[in-house]
């Protein structure tokens, strides 16, 4: 291996954690990884790397050098970038993590328009719900709604969701409609548990305007938000999501708005990524993109 590939090496194994993941990602052996890191600690003088049997971890010399290589590989990629004008036409592969509603009625649907315009690109999509670890899964942003917890991350604000409370008709029969925020004492919602915190999240209006949060009994608690829709979908009481989560059931019957004549807060969504290295072309121009994406679908942020 050259120099600058054993860098990229260095700095994948310290994101990653792991000698395998990053031969994994770089498509080289193992014992070559291994192979290389062991002539640069030699050609250094220094232990980079403190191995164990289930971490890799830097020593106080590698924490400083995995710095510097950092800014050296972002300097090159940029050059290299302005010189092949990939910032026009960016390639190679791309890993992105969606919640899952996202990924189903925003992004999916329409990503034949990004494959047309970046046929250069290979997507690598995940989804789900959770935080994932964006450096050590080797995930480049993610997407998300909601408060963000993780400061070391650059959030881009992609928009500002209109929520809706709503429930099946089969609910609100058996448990009346409430006509005010105090009814909902009466009533039983599903609820939503982060699988980061554990805790289930409220139901919210503005009342005499200030948010006003209900914490209601339920029957089942959920961590996904396809699934929150079907409980409420079956009966099983209350639920609040972005509206156009639930728009065709909505204008189906299939469920109810409820307590229309109180606005709920809206949820902002955004888009994250490491703020620790430059952004690269494919980040950039897939982050421009979700940008008019949600700005089409829910207008300006």
């Amino acid at each position: 291996m050259d120099k600058l590939d054993t860098l990229e090496l260095f700095t994948r194994i310290v994101e990653l954690g792991s000698f395998s993941k990053a031969a994994d990602q770089l498509a080289i052996p193992r014992a070559t990884a291994s192979n290389a890191i062991k002539n640069l600690e030699e050609n250094l003088g220094c232990r980079l790397l403190e191995r164990t049997t289930r971490h890799v971890r830097t020593s106080l010399d590698g924490q400083a050098f995995y710095e510097r290589c950092i800014h050296i590989l972002a300097e090159l990629d940029d050059a290299q970038s302005s010189l092949r004008n990939t910032v026009a036409r960016p390639r190679g592969m791309l890993r992105v993590d969606l919640q899952g509603a996202h990924a189903s009625h925003l992004v999916l649907p329409r990503l034949d328009i990004f494959h047309r315009q970046y046929p250069d690109i290979e997507l690598v999509i995940s989804s789900g719900d959770r935080l994932v670890e964006l450096v050590r899964e080797g995930i480049d942003c993610v997407v998300r709604a909601g408060s963000l917890q993780d400061s070391s991350l650059v959030a881009k604000r992609l928009a500002n969701m209109p929520q809706v409370m709503c429930a099946s008709p089969d609910y609100l029969a058996q448990h009346g409609n409430p006509e005010h925020p105090d009814q909902l004492t009466d009533h039983r919602c599903v609820n939503f548990f982060s699988t980061e915190g554990g805790m289930n999240y409220p139901l919210e209006l503005i009342v005499n305007d200030r948010v006003q949060r209900f914490y209601l009994p339920g029957s089942v608690s959920v961590n996904d938000s396809e699934n929150y829709v079907i409980c409420a979908l079956r009966g099983l009481g209350l639920i609040q999501v972005p509206r156009y989560h639930v728009a065709e059931q909505l204008k189906t019957g299939q469920l109810v708005e409820v307590l229309g004549n109180w606005q709920a807060p809206h949820m902002a969504v955004s888009a994250l990524y490491p703020g620790h290295r430059q952004l690269s072309p494919r980040v950039r121009v897939f982050i421009d993109w979700l940008t008019q994406v949600y700005k089409d679908v829910f207008g300006s942020p």
